[in-house]
């Protein structure tokens, strides 16, 4: 395998923190850039929003791949903070776009699977392009930069010949996610079971989650099968989908308490009931093969939430 040099851009987040690990285990020279000062040696500080700031990452090296994951994350915190959100999901991806339209880097662009909006049918990686708009609308302001970002990489391809790969993950979890009130369902309900916090379940919802490490293997598989144009549906196996209250109920077994935290309620407003997702291109062309299930994940997660949170 070819060690390339690669720049990992919300290198110290989460998904980043577990992509980093696996491609330097596989020997690459990787970079990650992020928003806060950090002591670490393979580290640069930027904001993406800020394009001088970038500029002069690329000045310091030249990079063979970027795998661009800095954004801000989720519906709620996409609504309530969306200064943010356009400015880093929409203006620093156009930053990137034009220094790789300089620069030539090959980009892996993190889009997400909630640009599928609230689409009935199977989700393949081609439901945007042969579907009504009012079939595949985004449902909420951080979806709407996803795709805005995935139209603007395409376009750029066209006009400037560049190369992106577009990945689509789906409910990521695992090692290394802080909790807060913005990230997805599975570490906040962990983290409200840890510390004996209540919580709402909705029923009727039924999700797809993926392992992180499981996650980064396949994230990491792109540098050495790169097709330009592409984009990935990557998550777990289909057999794995449940209920969100089966996966609360997982949760509840691992931390070793009752459900007496947790109010439950009917469908939640504004949110997709049932998203059935297709993974089969990443099988193909990325060896995606997740080997985390569920009741495994949440476990290992529960565990490393447990010693970060110092919790006994």
């Amino acid at each position: 395998m070819e060690t390339q040099k690669i720049l990992v851009t919300g290198g110290a987040g989460f998904i980043g923190t577990n992509l980093m690990e696996e491609l330097k285990n596989r020997g690459h020279e990787v970079t990650a850039l992020d928003l806060l000062h950090n002591e670490k040696e393979d580290y640069i500080r930027a904001d993406v929003k800020n394009y001088r700031q970038l500029e002069r990452v690329f000045e310091l090296d030249n990079f063979d791949y970027v795998y661009h994951l800095a954004a801000e994350y989720g519906r709620w915190n996409g609504e309530e903070y969306y200064e943010n959100l356009w400015q880093t999901n929409v203006i620093g991806t156009k930053h990137m776009i034009r220094l790789q339209e300089k620069l030539k880097f090959r980009m892996i662009f993190f889009s997400s699977a909630e640009v599928y909006g609230d689409y009935k049918g199977i989700m393949g990686e081609d439901v945007m392009e042969n579907n009504p708009i009012k079939d595949t609308y985004q449902m909420n302001d951080y979806a709407i930069t996803k795709w805005a970002g995935e139209l603007m990489c395409m376009n750029s391809a066209t006009m400037h010949q560049t190369e992106t790969v577009r990945v689509r993950p789906v409910n990521c979890y695992g090692p290394h996610e802080h909790y807060s009130p913005y990230k997805g369902f599975i570490p906040i309900f962990i983290y409200h079971a840890l510390h004996q916090k209540p919580y709402t379940v909705y029923k009727g919802h039924k999700r797809i989650i993926d392992y992180v490490e499981d996650t980064a293997r396949t994230f990491a598989n792109i540098a050495d099968n790169f097709i330009p144009g592409e984009a990935y549906n990557v998550g777990s196996k289909q057999e794995w989908e449940h209920d969100i209250k089966e996966y609360s109920d997982m949760v509840l077994e691992a931390v070793g308490t009752d459900d007496s935290l947790v109010t439950y309620r009917e469908a939640e407003a504004f949110t997709t009931k049932i998203k059935t997702i297709d993974f089969t291109k990443a099988i193909k062309d990325l060896k995606h093969n997740p080997q985390v299930p569920p009741e495994e994940g949440i476990k290992k997660t529960v565990e490393w939430m447990k010693t970060y949170y110092k919790i006994e």
